[in-house]
């Protein structure tokens, strides 16, 4: 099988190409990333022998029809993906997730490809006062980037609807483990207290989020790619809901650092307090989460502390 991997230079999309090569080494990869901040060559270090890699953006349609013409199946993590910057700057939100996921699409049709993997987030449907999110549920996105993706998701859902095109979303919780930006919550906790620096904690703290250890998320992805149900939405977390301040002061006690590092900065604008996923869905294709929250940051902090070489250049 010959898959497109666009935003494989990111962080979930590096670690899904890794995932890949180790799971399905026969399968050829062309990896398509246009190298923005996030996307980074060093993500793939281990991996540019046995890939295709090509610079370029997704909304670049003629490079996209070239790129996809012999290709099977597109899996789709390029995005512009981090909340702070959407309330910021809205336009390259809705440029590359949903111009460049249409365009995308567009190739998908033209050159018959098997399956259309859109990868999206459990931010679409809002903040979940109680309960878990399935994924029937009305989306009511509250971010700037959590609409562009529901935006995305739309899109996407239409071209099946349409079409007949083989389109498959997979939504997941907040992922976590290596190759992620410092810009991330984890990794600039991890980061900031490896280096004795103070850790911004938003508002009072009390956000939940559920932490889903990233290969655990890649094996997902696989799964949906090959046992996957066309026009179908798979959810997918691993039921670790932790508070922002409870997992500071976890990551704190890890490295054996003081407390008062914590630091209380004004509120995001937007900021959903809750995120859930109910994922029997997926757990019936015969999916679960196999790496514990213990395991899985236990391993991320050894990996930022063994790898400052990668991040230390990204850190201003």
């Amino acid at each position: 099988m010959r898959i497109l991997i666009t935003g494989g230079a990111g962080f979930i999309g590096s670690n899904f190409v890794h995932s890949m090569l180790r799971r399905h080494p026969r399968d050829q990869i062309v990896v398509l990333d246009k190298l923005t901040y996030a996307g980074n060559l060093n993500n793939l270090k281990t991996a540019m022998k046995k890939i295709e890699f090509i610079k370029g953006d997704i909304c670049n349609r003629k490079l996209v029809e070239k790129v996809a013409k012999g290709i099977d199946v597109v899996v789709n993590f390029a995005a512009e993906s981090h909340v702070d910057r959407s309330i910021a700057e809205p336009e390259p939100f809705l440029t590359t997730n949903v111009l460049g996921t249409q365009v995308l699409l567009e190739a998908t049709r033209r050159f018959d490809h098997e399956k259309f993997i859109q990868i999206s987030t459990d931010e679409v449907y809002g903040s979940a006062s109680k309960g878990s999110f399935k994924e029937g549920d009305l989306l009511r996105p509250s971010s700037l980037y959590a609409a562009s993706k529901a935006a995305a998701d739309m899109l996407a859902h239409s071209y099946f609807v349409t079409y007949d095109l083989p389109v498959l979303i997979t939504r997941s919780t907040n992922n976590f483990g290596p190759y992620q930006h410092p810009e991330k919550l984890i990794p600039k906790l991890i980061i900031n207290a490896i280096s004795d620096k103070s850790l911004p904690i938003y508002g009072d703290g009390k956000n939940v989020r559920d932490w889903l250890y990233v290969i655990d998320n890649c094996e997902a992805i696989d799964l949906v790619l090959h046992k996957g149900k066309s026009g179908e939405v798979y959810n997918v977390g691993a039921g670790n809901e932790k508070m922002n301040l409870e997992l500071a002061n976890l990551v704190l006690g890890e490295l054996d650092k003081p407390k008062s590092l914590i630091k209380f900065v004004e509120d995001r604008l937007g900021h959903d307090l809750r995120y859930s996923l109910n994922c029997d869905k997926i757990r019936k294709l015969g999916w679960w989460a196999k790496t514990s929250f213990e395991e899985g940051i236990q391993k991320t902090i050894n990996w930022y502390e063994e790898n400052e070489w990668w991040w230390a250049p990204l850190v201003k």
